[in-house]
């Protein structure tokens, strides 16, 4: 029987080594009031996009359908906004939410290879936290996930990725975050 590959899922990962490590950073003794991962919902906003292309934004679900492994909902505009040239009823944007394996799946290929595939990185930023734990990021091109061919790319748009945890607080989120490999930058 061949070896157990030692790139665990962070799924087990978090049950093995994070929770232990939670305890005692944080001085919670029960497991089940430590801080953990819900969902994560990935979003993009498709206004301008639709202004542009004659409102074709198919490529766009193909895209994120892609990017997160199943296939998004399409938001529309509530009410009417002369300002933004928006009516109601219009596509304003695309949204996703993954949890249980898919969730650690996609947290996974974050960590391992999408920061890995951003130019110039160098971690990021411990300020995105909402004062309840959660963290949001955003990419200024969604073509640093794999699953996107540079090539095939017509116009490129952001992606923005919300990751909703049980934390408390900004403290116990980070604790959660970093203990699962997330690259933060050192102050």
């Amino acid at each position: 029987m061949a070896k157990k590959s030692e790139n665990k899922g962070l799924k087990e990962k978090y049950l093995k080594e994070v929770i232990p490590q939670l305890q005692k950073e944080l001085g919670i003794k029960n497991i089940h009031a430590l801080p953990k991962i819900e969902k994560v919902k990935i979003n993009i906003g498709i206004g301008t996009y639709v202004k542009t292309h004659n409102k074709d934004y198919s490529n766009v679900v193909d895209n994120l359908a892609a990017i997160a492994g199943q296939a998004p909902v399409i938001n529309k505009a509530r009410m009417s906004v002369s300002n933004f040239k928006i009516r109601e009823g219009d596509a304003v944007g695309l949204s996703v939410t993954v949890r249980g394996q898919r969730m650690y799946d996609f947290l996974t290929k974050l960590i391992n290879v999408v920061f890995p595939r951003v130019r110039d990185f160098r971690g990021i930023s411990p300020k995105s936290f909402d004062g309840n734990g959660n963290y949001s990021l955003g990419f200024k091109e969604h073509t640093v996930f794999p699953e996107i061919s540079p090539d095939e790319v017509s116009k490129l748009h952001g992606v923005q990725v919300s990751i909703s945890t049980t934390a408390k607080n900004n403290e116990e989120g980070f604790a959660l975050l970093s203990a699962l490999g997330f690259p933060f930058k050192k102050n």
